[in-house]
């Protein structure tokens, strides 16, 4: 093998050993104690979730794109 695929192929072996090590300290097993003062609310329920995931940056973008689109009819049409 030559040196630069050893290169690559310690490189690869080191991102998947940190990957898996970050993935492993993040698995859900580590939630499921509860620290002092957590004090989770009320679930929220799916028209709940969809409305503030779903329609509300929906109704954002659209609101947004109208007052471009307004601020640009105002503007006076330059021509060269």
């Amino acid at each position: 093998m030559s040196n630069k695929v050893k290169k690559n192929a310690v490189r690869a072996g080191a991102v998947i050993a940190a990957t898996t090590a970050m993935l492993l300290m993040s698995s859900p097993a580590f939630a499921l104690t509860r620290d002092d003062g957590d004090d989770p609310g009320p679930g929220l329920s799916v028209a709940e979730t969809l409305g503030l995931y779903v329609a509300a940056p929906i109704i954002l973008f659209l609101v947004i794109a109208g007052l471009v689109m307004a601020g640009d009819r105002k503007s006076p049409k330059q021509t060269d």
